[in-house]
Order: structure tokens, then C-alpha cells, then sequence
């Protein structure tokens, strides 16, 4: 559900920055113009210095009841996180607390419950952050992994935005030429000039590419390597994925067709976040729910990005017929059989022989499709912007009017500053901050 933001700042707004629930701490964040007035009203004292933080008791001025004593911290515009005047209260973490000031907080007049996001999005409107940084926060909160740790960090960084800045600054440039021309058309352009400035888009424009071509890795690291366990019935796919999560998460039974729809955990392999699924037993299928449950199977199968071909290793019948170039072929139930002349991993779902080196193999295949230059796309809205920027870079090369190219090159410009949030801000703003936690 996307959130309707006010188009002023005249409010104050106020969330609860911590995970709900009981906890030790929590953290309560007020931003705007009154931040300073509810201060005051819940402490009945004196605004503290700057960023430094005391110890004050929390009024309900209503009937003079404490709320709790807190630690807060008061931070001036325009040196907070959101570029205004912000308030914490750092209290004890009980639901009661935390109900009890938040009441108070919203009875005081021109303060109103924040909507998610947006803290960061005034952060980004006051020029505190950009657009891929302000993501960057979101992508640091949900992170799961350490390798999705350190992408959010180089991103809070503005490494994407310094890579994208650094494009349009130089695309800035090559078009004054064109814009000159078109602009001053008695004056002479030097040749030189105007070929510099055509080698320069083509340079960007390739290095557009390069960036585009990079196999998804930032997209599938924020999200996840999908990787899907397929084959026969009864080889052991349940009690694998059971294995793996070290948790009960598929039903395990003898019987043919007990798995009938596609079961999905995530896991933390070596730092790297991959999702897996176990699938239905592929055969011909009896009755319409198990060959539904087989249907979503291989459509599952088609679309991971690493599938687990996982056979009955204690099994006299030869390999399944629906193996493909690069499937991690797997032969279970290892603890059977004396005998593993068949190419593959052995293991054993049942006594965990093996594990360990399927673990590994995964996780390298998790690291290729990872790992790279940095920094990386992480979000479809960037690779969609960038598209657009080399096919209009491209369309500006290919045409000799003057006119059209220099149209061309403001639609590459444009389409690069809309990822960072340089053009077009308020259109994009409740499309990215739509998913963020509330008091962020």
C-alpha cells in the first residue's frame, strides 16, 4: 500500500524508529518545526544543548503523570537526519511506554503519526540524502545477510550515486556544444570540440552498458538466489530442504505426491541470501491437484536461477531425464549405498553426510552470481532509468540533426537524474517510499 504524503512540511511528524514489540530500548524520532515545543511540553525544562544527550522525565501534561524517564537527544536543523529539527527519546521498550508516549505526542497540536518513510523521504526532499541512498537505508534495515550488509553500505555510501552523478556531469558538458550550436548558430563551434564531445557520449554510453550487463548480481543479492530442488518422487527433496533450514519446513513421508505445491525458506549460506524451494516429485500426475502442484513445480524450475537435481542415490534406475547443463546433481540417501560411481554429490538428508559440501558448491554459485565490480544495480527502477539513458544516447548518435540529438542527450540526462532524485523528485517519491518501515 502506497503512502499518501502531505506536499508541506509545516507539520511535525513522530513514529516509533524501533521494532514494535517489548524490547530494552526503544527509540521514538519527532521531526519539524515543533519537535523542540513537544520537548519542552513533555520535560517541563529547558531545551538541551545539541546533540548531546541527558536524562529527562517524560510528563503526561494532561493529569501530570510519568510517562517514563528517558535519555534524548535534540539535533538542530539543518544537522539532523532529516535536515530539520529533530527530537529522540530514547525509552524503556515496554508496549505500555511506548502506547503512553506516543498518545501524548499526537495530542499536542500541529504533530501527526508519520507515514512510512517518510523521514527518509524529507531527508531526501532537504537534500540530506539522495534517492539510491535513502533506498540504500531501506535495503540496510531488511538486510539478512552480511553480502547484503555491505551492498546497503556501499550504497548508503553514494557509490551508485557518484557513478551516476559522474555520467551525467560529463554528459552535462558534452551537450553544451550541442546546445551551442543550436543556441548561437552564427557563432563557429570548433571542429575538435564537437568529435570530443561525440567520443564522450559514446564512451558513457558503452560504460552504460557494461553496467547494464551484469547478470542482475545486485538485484538477486538484495533479493535472493533462487534456487529450486527438483526431481523425481521419494528421491528426498523434502528431507533436504529440512536439512538445509535444520528446521521442519516440508512434510517428509513415503508416499509418492506428498509434496503438492512449491515451499519456499530462506537461508543464510556463508553470508550470501538464497531462497529455496522445494518443488513436487516430477512423473505423470494423478488427479488435478498434483498436476497442478507438478505445473507450478516446473514452472519454479524454469525460472531459479541454480536447480538442485536431487536422485535417489540407494535407486537401480539411471539418471532423470530432465537434467539440464549446469543443474547441481545430487544423489541422496548416500547412507544406502556402497557403491557412488554415479557423477554428483553424495549425500545423506538423513545422517547430514555430505551437507557440508553441498552447503559449499551452493554458496559458490551464490558468490558468481553475486559478486562483481562494485558498485551494483540493485532496484528495477535503476536498470529501467538506465536503459532508457543508452537508448537515448544511442538515438543522439545515430541522427544528424542537431535538434533531435540535443533532445536526445536531455532525455539521457534526465533519465539518469531521475535515479538519483536530480529531476522529476516529487513524481518518484511515493513510488520509492512506499515499501519503507514506519520511522524511517
Amino acid at each position: 500500500m502506497s503512502a499518501s504524503f502531505p506536499a508541506h512540511h509545516s507539520d511535525t511528524i513522530f513514529a516509533l524508529a524501533t521494532a514494535p514489540g517489548r524490547s530494552g530500548i526503544a527509540v521514538i524520532r519527532v521531526s519539524g518545526p515543533k519537535a523542540d515545543d513537544a520537548l519542552r511540553a513533555l520535560t517541563k525544562q529547558r531545551l538541551p544543548a545539541e546533540r548531546i544527550a541527558v536524562v529527562r522525565t517524560l510528563f503526561d501534561k494532561t493529569n501530570d503523570d510519568i510517562i517514563d524517564t528517558a535519555l534524548v537527544l535534540r539535533f538542530a536543523a539543518p544537522h539532523s537526519y532529516t535536515g530539520e529539527n529533530v527530537v529522540e527519546f530514547q525509552t524503556h521498550g515496554g508496549p505500555a511506554v511506548i502506547a503512553s508516549l506516543l498518545r501524548v505526542l499526537g495530542r499536542q497540536g500541529g504533530l501527526r503519526l508519520a507515514e512510512p518513510g517518510e523521514f527518509s523521504r524529507r531527508a531526501v526532499e532537504n537534500g540530506r540524502l539522495d534517492l539510491t541512498q535513502a533506498e540504500a537505508i531501506a535495503d540496510l534495515v531488511a538486510a539478512e545477510t552480511d553480502a547484503q550488509r555491505r551492498q546497503a553500505v556501499r550504497q548508503s555510501e553514494g557509490k551508485l550515486a557518484e557513478l551516476y552523478e559522474d555520467w551525467r556531469a560529463r554528459l552535462i558538458r558534452s551537450a553544451a556544444w550541442v546546445e551551442a550550436a543550436l543556441d548561437f548558430p552564427d557563432e563557429e563551434i570548433p571542429a575538435d570540440a564537437t568529435e570530443r564531445s561525440r567520443l564522450v557520449i559514446n564512451e558513457i554510453a558503452a560504460e552504460i552498458r557494461r553496467h547494464l550487463d551484469d547478470g542482475h548480481r545486485g538485484e538477486i543479492l538484495r533479493d535472493g538466489l533462487q534456487v529450486a530442488v527438483i526431481g523425481p518422487p521419494n528421491a528426498g527433496k523434502s528431507s533436504l530442504v529440512n536439512a538445509l533450514a535444520r528446521r521442519d519446513v516440508a512434510i517428509v513421508s513415503p508416499f509418492p505426491g506428498t509434496t503438492r505445491d512449491v515451499i519456499e525458506v530462506r537461508l543464510d549460506l556463508k553470508g550470501y541470501p538464497v531462497i529455496v524451494a522445494d518443488t513436487a516429485g516430477l512423473r505423470e500426475a494423478e488427479g488435478p491437484i498434483e498436476a497442478e502442484g507438478i505445473r507450478r513445480a516446473r514452472s519454479r524450475a524454469e525460472s531459479a536461477h541454480v536447480r538442485l537435481l536431487v536422485e535417489d542415490g540407494s535407486s537401480a534406475e539411471g539418471h532423470w531425464s530432465g537434467s539440464r547443463s549446469g543443474d547441481v546433481v545430487v544423489w541422496n540417501k548416500a547412507d544406502l549405498v556402497n557403491n557412488r560411481a554415479r557423477q554428483g554429490l553424495w549425500i545423506s538428508a538423513k545422517t547430514g553426510e555430505g551437507l557440508a559440501e553441498l552447503i559449499d558448491t551452493l554458496a559458490a554459485r551464490a558468490k558468481d552470481h553475486m559478486q562483481g565490480e562494485a558498485p551494483a544495480l540493485t532496484r528495477a527502477r535503476h536498470r529501467e532509468a538506465l536503459e532508457q539513458a543508452a537508448h537515448s544516447l544511442e538515438q543522439a548518435q545515430m541522427t544528424k540533426q542537431a535538434e533531435l540529438a540535443a533532445e536526445h542527450l536531455r532525455q539521457a540526462m534526465r533519465a539518469i537524474g531521475r535515479i538519483t532524485g536530480r529531476v522529476d523528485l516529487d513524481e518518484l517519491l511515493d513510488v520509492v517510499f512506499r515499501d519503507f518501515c514506519l520511522g524511517k
